[in-house]
């Protein structure tokens, strides 16, 4: 019994996955999981008391793996420049990947106040991973600099995503001179 449900579950949320990629936020409905995995409406309950419920969990499944990925493209990397770089690449290059694009649409979604605490804190695990890079850079205020470098990751993460006239590796490769050289490209 419990691994039924444990399998369910893993159908729901790889449903969910889906239902976000393709559609976004508004994609992701209960009648949707439903019909994704051939489950009543009803029973989509037992397993998730609501839609920002799914979303949480998926965040608390998919974040670690995708962090997991900057992580090790870091370590490969020599130095804190190829970090920097690494970590904006990595990130960039995790844009089409289903488990990304979910993460990114729980940015929009509505969530209650437990569920946005617990994604702010797997960000500032991510946030984390390149402060002793940008110190090693010499930023006086290495965690100020690795949220502001972030913000440039979101946003080109936001381009990419909305379909921008620019190709995707134009982007990345804006966002990381930006991330190197600042606005002199």
């Amino acid at each position: 019994m419990a691994e039924h449900r444990s399998m369910q579950r893993a159908a729901l949320l790889d449903a969910a996955r889906t239902l976000l990629s393709e559609g976004g936020t508004e994609a992701l409905t209960f009648p949707a999981l439903a019909e994704r995995t051939g489950l009543a409406r009803s029973s989509v309950y037992e397993y998730f008391r609501s839609r920002a419920a799914v979303v949480e969990e998926l965040c608390a499944a998919d974040f670690p793996l995708w962090a997991a990925e900057v992580s090790a493209a870091m370590e490969r990397a020599a130095g804190p420049e190829a970090k920097v770089e690494a970590y904006v690449r990595k990130q960039l290059e995790l844009v089409g990947d289903r488990r990304h694009r979910a993460v990114v649409a729980i940015s929009a979604s509505e969530l209650d106040a437990g569920a946005r605490e617990k994604i702010r804190a797997a960000h500032g695990g991510l946030i984390a991973m390149i402060v002793e890079a940008l110190a090693e850079l010499g930023h006086a205020q290495p965690r100020l600099a690795a949220m502001l470098l972030q913000g440039v990751v979101d946003a080109a993460v936001r381009r990419i995503e909305l379909g921008a006239a620019e190709d995707p590796a134009a982007i990345a490769e804006a966002a990381v001179s930006m991330a190197l050289r600042g606005v002199r490209g």
